[in-house]
C-alpha cells in the first residue's frame, strides 16, 4: 500500500510517541486520512506512565488509545524463559516477543474502532517491519498493512531524522523533547534495547549506554545479594518466599537483577532480512530467572532430553525473532518444551554479584535424577565401579574394529 491507497480507509497507527510516530501521524492528518493511534502498555521501563504517549501524540492532532497488555507480556516472558529462547549474543528476544504480544493485543481493539489498516513506523531495514506485517497477516488476514518507511514517496520527503524534525517543527510540534540522544531505545517488561545513532559504529563502546532497568556490573554493590526462587513445572511461583504471578515475578526479578548488574549484553546479531545489527540489551529479570531455571533443568533432564531441549530452544528463539511466534512449528515446539519442563520443580538459591548469577543451592527438587552416591569419587552405595568393566569391554569392540580397518585419523 501507499499513501493514495489510504484515502478511503480508517488507519490504526502503532505509536510510541517518538519522532517516527509523530511524523507519520501528522502526515496522515495533513492528508485528511482518518487515523486513530494505539499504544501498548507492556510495563516498559522508559515510560513512567503509558498515558504519556497520548500526551506526546496529541500535538499531532490525533487521539491515542492505550491498551493494557502487562499481564499478557508477563506470561509471554515466562514462555521465553521456560524455552531458554536466546538469540544471537545471548539476546533474550525482548523486542521480538513484545511484537507478538502487541499485535495480538491491539488488533481486536483496532477492529472494534472500525480500523481497516494497521500502520507501523518500523524501518524498512529492520526486523520489526516483518514482525508487524506477519502477525497482522496471520492474526487478522482481512486487515491491510501500511509500512510508511517502505513507501517511496515518504522516503523521498523524509530521507532522515533531520527532515522529520524540520517537518514537525514547522507544524509547531516539538520533535526532540529533552534533546537528542546518542542512541534509540525500545522497552518492555522483558527488557530494554539500545541501538542506532552512535551505537551503529563498532568503535563505540557499549558503555555509552546508561542503563534504565539497572546498572553496569562495575556499578553494582560490592557485596553479593542472595535470591531465592521456587519453580513449579518450569514456571516461577515464589520469589524470596512470596507467591508471584508472571507479571509480579518479572517486576521483582527486574528490580533485583538490575541493581546487581545482571543481564547487560552487547550483540551483533543477524537480522531477518540478512543484514547485521548492533544492539545493547538490558534484560535483568529474564537473565536472572532463566539462569535459575537452568539449574533445575540440569538436575531433571537426561542427556537426550537435554539435547532435544537445546534444539527446540534454538528453533523457538529463531521463530520469535523472525515474527513467527504463532506458527504451527513454534506451537508444537513450545508444547514439547512444556513436556520436558513438567519435571522442573525445585527451589533455587543464587548469589548475585556484579552481573554474575552464582549457584548457591538447589533444594526440594523431587524429580532430580542427580544421585550424589552414583557420581561420588569416594566409597559409597552408588554405582559399583566394577560394573563399568563390562561396558568398557563392549565399547572396545567397536574401537578396535575401527582402528584395524584404518578408519581412525591419527
Amino acid at each position: 500500500m501507499n499513501l493514495t491507497d489510504l484515502q478511503n480507509e480508517k488507519v490504526a497507527v502503532c505509536v510510541s510517541g517518538g519522532l517516527d510516530s509523530k511524523t507519520i501521524a501528522r502526515k496522515f492528518v495533513d492528508l485528511n486520512i482518518e487515523v486513530l493511534c494505539f499504544t501498548a502498555d507492556l510495563a516498559q521501563a522508559d515510560e513512567e506512565d503509558i498515558k504519556g504517549v497520548a500526551d506526546k501524540m496529541a500535538p499531532c492532532g490525533v487521539d491515542t488509545i492505550a491498551v493494557d497488555l502487562k499481564d499478557a507480556m508477563g506470561i509471554a516472558c515466562f514462555e521465553v524463559i521456560q524455552a531458554q529462547a536466546q538469540y544471537d549474543g545471548g539476546y533474550w528476544n525482548s523486542t521480538g516477543i513484545a511484537r507478538a504480544v502487541t499485535v495480538k493485543g491491539l488488533i481486536p481493539v483496532m477492529q472494534e474502532h472500525g480500523c481497516t489498516v494497521l500502520a507501523h513506523g518500523a524501518t524498512g531495514r529492520g526486523n520489526d517491519q516483518m514482525r508487524f506485517e506477519r502477525y497482522t497477516n496471520v492474526l487478522a488476514p482481512e486487515m491491510k498493512v501500511y509500512a510508511p518507511w517502505r513507501d517511496a514517496a515518504l522516503l523521498t520527503e523524509f530521507p532522515g531524522r533531520k527532515e522529520m524534525a524540520d517537518y514537525l517543527t514547522q507544524a509547531g510540534i516539538e520533535a526532540f523533547p529533552g534533546g537528542q540522544k546518542r542512541y534509540s531505545t525500545d522497552a518492555n517488561l522483558a527488557g530494554l534495547s539500545y541501538e542506532a545513532e552512535d551505537l551503529e559504529s563498532l568503535t563505540t563502546p557499549c558503555s555509552i549506554v546508561e542503563p534504565q532497568m539497572g546498572v553496569w556490573p562495575a556499578d553494582a554493590p560490592d557485596a553479593p545479594e542472595q535470591f531465592v526462587v521456587r519453580f513449579e513445572k518450569g514456571n516461577a511461583v515464589e520469589i524470596n518466599g512470596a507467591a508471584v504471578a508472571p507479571l509480579d515475578a518479572m517486576v521483582i526479578a527486574n528490580r533485583i537483577g538490575g541493581r546487581n548488574g545482571v543481564g547487560m549484553k552487547n550483540a551483533l546479531e543477524n537480522r531477518i532480512i540478512g543484514t547485521k545489527s548492533r544492539g545493547v540489551y538490558e534484560s535483568p529479570g529474564m537473565e536472572l530467572l532463566a539462569s535459575c531455571l537452568r539449574f533445575v533443568y540440569q538436575a531433571t533432564m537426561d542427556r537426550r532430553a537435554t539435547a532435544l531441549f537445546a534444539s527446540l530452544s534454538r528453533l523457538i528463539a529463531d521463530q520469535i525473532y523472525d515474527g513467527r511466534f504463532f506458527d504451527p512449528s513454534t506451537t508444537a515446539s513450545l508444547a514439547a518444551i512444556k513436556t520436558l519442563a513438567q519435571w522442573a520443580t525445585g527451589t533455587v538459591t543464587v548469589d548475585l554479584y556484579k552481573g554474575h548469577v552464582l549457584f548457591h543451592a538447589l533444594t526440594d527438587c523431587p524429580h532430580s535424577i542427580y544421585n550424589e552416591e552414583d557420581s561420588s569419587m569416594e566409597a559409597s552405595q552408588g554405582l559399583n565401579p566394577v560394573s563399568s568393566q563390562g561396558y568398557a569391554e563392549i565399547q572396545s569392540v567397536e574401537a578396535h574394529a575401527l582402528a584395524l580397518a584404518g578408519q581412525i585419523r591419527a
